[in-house]
């Protein structure tokens, strides 16, 4: 099935949509930006060149990704959550030179409203709660909240919070520690 563009969507010639993916409402995708298949792109998002977004994202309403951002397949991004993209902006003092770029890992979920500082990455089925802000690197399925966003648990990768023997009581997955976080040894 071919992409679905909302009328009102702007879609510069240049940008890559992949079959499947929906556009909402007043959505912006530039030139050279790259979109995956069947990804859902919620109402007033802003797609700057230069991001990828893989295949299955869910990008909810107003959420901006900026030149340097890099979803893996499956992110889920909340609403109106933010990614920075200059570590020290000034109005007077052009800095897009130093850009950082973020990148998002396969499955993670980053809450709504949660703020993503540049230059961090989220590792694979990683939680980032609502709210939080994010100002360094996060371990695969690490569940962080707050501000500033700090380890509170694990997740698992269908997204329920595992028990402190990392197993999860919703699919029956087991997990141990590992050099990027956890990676799951049954299930």
């Amino acid at each position: 099935m071919p992409a679905q563009i909302h009328p009102t969507a702007v879609v510069d010639s240049g940008a890559v949509i992949g079959d499947g993916t929906r556009i909402w409402h007043f959505c912006r995708v530039m030139s050279g930006a790259v979109i995956g298949e069947n990804c859902n792109i919620g109402q007033n998002v802003y797609v700057e060149e230069g991001v990828t977004i893989g295949r299955g994202c869910k990008i909810k309403n107003n959420v901006s990704l900026y030149k340097g951002v890099t979803l893996e397949d499956d992110v889920f991004c909340g609403p109106s959550m933010v990614f920075t993209n200059v570590f020290n902006p000034r109005a007077a003092i052009r800095r897009m030179d130093e850009a950082r770029p973020n990148l998002v890992k396969r499955g993670a979920t980053l809450g709504a409203n949660c703020t993503i500082v540049c230059g961090v990455t989220i590792g694979r089925f990683a939680f980032v709660g609502a709210g939080a802000v994010v100002t360094r690197d996060v371990s695969d399925h690490a569940l962080v909240y707050g501000h500033p966003a700090r380890p509170k648990g694990w997740v698992c990768t269908c997204g329920e919070k595992l028990g402190v023997d990392l197993r999860c009581t919703a699919c029956a997955s087991w997990y141990e520690a590992c050099e990027t976080g956890l990676k799951k040894i049954i299930g």
